[in-house]
């Protein structure tokens, strides 16, 4: 029963993100999915990503195949169903402080590093709600990828 609502959970989380109109912000679900060259099975992998939760944005769409870039520029196609529409951050630049509150003010909870990646679950006034494992704490926008500048995120 846990794995058919899991997997009912799962189809509809990608459902969402299929009727999307690009660009957009999406999560790697599979701890291993390929990029290609273009969208189709047919055409070469250029990457194997090994890192579920990764966030990527949405650039283009065709049929069940979309067109990402990853948080180091790099894009190819990926098969729709290998996406979800869970907001995920990546920490970038140095080590980032993670807030009380979302204030530059405010206490530091934890420190994330370059490459951490976490769930985010709210955004707004340029600051986002990370949560990297149960540890949650506020982080500037502009220093996760995986959120727009401005962007106001509702979990």
């Amino acid at each position: 029963m846990r794995k058919a609502v899991l997997l009912l959970a799962l189809v509809s989380t990608v459902a969402v993100a299929q009727d999307k109109a690009p660009p957009y912000w999406a999560s790697i679900v599979p701890g291993k999915a390929r990029i290609r060259t273009g969208p189709g099975r047919n055409f070469p992998a250029i990457w194997l990503y090994q890192r579920r939760g990764l966030p990527v944005k949405v650039i283009a769409t065709y049929p069940s195949w979309r067109k990402i870039q990853d948080p180091d520029g790099a894009q190819g196609w990926m098969q729709a169903n290998m996406l979800s529409d869970e907001r995920t951050g990546m920490v970038t630049g140095g080590v980032q402080p993670m807030r009380a509150k979302p204030d530059a003010g405010a206490p530091i909870v934890w420190r994330a590093e370059p490459g951490v990646v976490g769930r985010l679950r709210k955004c707004r006034n340029g600051w986002c709600d990370f949560d990297v494992n149960g540890r949650r704490g506020w982080i500037e926008a502009a220093h996760l990828w995986g959120a727009a500048p401005g962007e106001t995120v509702e979990d």
